[in-house]
């Protein structure tokens, strides 16, 4: 049986595009559900100005209080020199680092152009690497901008090679809209896949705005990425992209990994049950499929 290994986002990504707050002890209770079904690596929060992403203020108490085991992960996300800061404080396991694939979304996104957000990101892995952490790199709107519209695989490699000098432990390419389909999937991985070194992990971010995220997915590691990041309920979005909805669904993509003979070590009636608790806590039906069909008929 073949593997792949699912990084949970709700946490962070997930939340971060609700109108609703979650109070601490719920986002800590979220992130206990996940380890409960088998999560073991897990984008717990990001450490960005909470004027611009409110739903992430409370970084430093969601991590004061996660649960501390060998075998689980946390991931931060960060931005800037200042983020790493936090982080670092914080005692996370391993920054992500985004850079926006187009220069509109990235001057929206974190007020800069491409390269030089290449170039900040560069400074962050070096500066994590050195404090011992792991490090990953997120490579938004690979597949799409939601201003630019069509992102060419002339400027996708050229952002892919910038990131690999980089040198960091993984590189994610990010659907951040949801537009991708599985031939771009298998395209633009093999462009990741020319570039990068055979040491360096390959992660998928996927949304399902366009209800193509499981199909995107089941490509993906068709073309050999090592990891998928997904959201429990589906829950997610990008606030500075317009109509970007939720993340795959991670009860989803287990069940469809499950029936095809693919092992990703969570557990599908876990899943579905924090589902259905995070959609009561959020207050609005999430997009989750098996959280409202359930899963193969016994």
């Amino acid at each position: 049986m073949t593997s792949v290994e699912i990084c949970e986002v709700s946490p962070r990504d997930g939340l971060q595009n609700e109108s609703v707050v979650l109070a601490t002890d719920v986002k800590v209770a979220l992130i206990e559900r996940a380890i409960a079904a088998g999560a073991r690596r897990i984008e717990a929060v990001s450490f960005v100005h909470p004027g611009r992403v409110p739903q992430m203020a409370d970084a430093e108490a969601v991590m004061a209080s996660v649960p501390r085991t060998d075998d689980v992960a946390y991931l931060g996300l960060v931005m800037n020199r200042r983020g790493l800061e936090r982080a670092l404080a914080a005692a996370v396991d391993e920054v992500n680092v985004v850079v926006v694939a187009s220069d509109t979304f990235c001057q929206r996104n974190q007020g800069t152009t491409t390269a030089q957000a290449c170039e900040a990101a560069a400074e962050i892995v070096a500066d994590a690497r050195a404090a011992g952490l792991a490090t990953s790199i997120t490579i938004g709107a690979s597949f799409g901008c939601p201003f630019e519209g069509e992102v060419p695989a002339e400027r996708l490699d050229d952002v892919i090679a910038r990131v690999v000098d980089a040198g960091p432990d993984e590189i994610a390419l990010a659907d951040t809209i949801g537009v991708a389909v599985p031939a771009a999937v298998s395209d633009r991985l093999a462009l990741l896949g020319r570039r990068a070194p055979a040491s360096t992990r390959r992660r998928l971010h996927l949304h399902d705005t366009r209800n193509t995220g499981v199909a995107n997915a089941v490509a993906g590691v068709a073309a050999g990425v090592h990891v998928l990041d997904a959201s429990i309920g589906g829950v997610g979005g990008c606030p500075f992209a317009p109509n970007a909805t939720g993340n795959v669904a991670t009860e989803d993509l287990v069940y469809t990994f499950a029936r095809s003979g693919v092992s990703t070590g969570l557990d599908l009636e876990n899943l579905i049950d924090a589902a259905g608790w995070l959609q009561d806590e959020i207050g609005r039906r999430l997009p989750s499929a098996l959280l409202h069909a359930g899963p193969f008929p016994a």
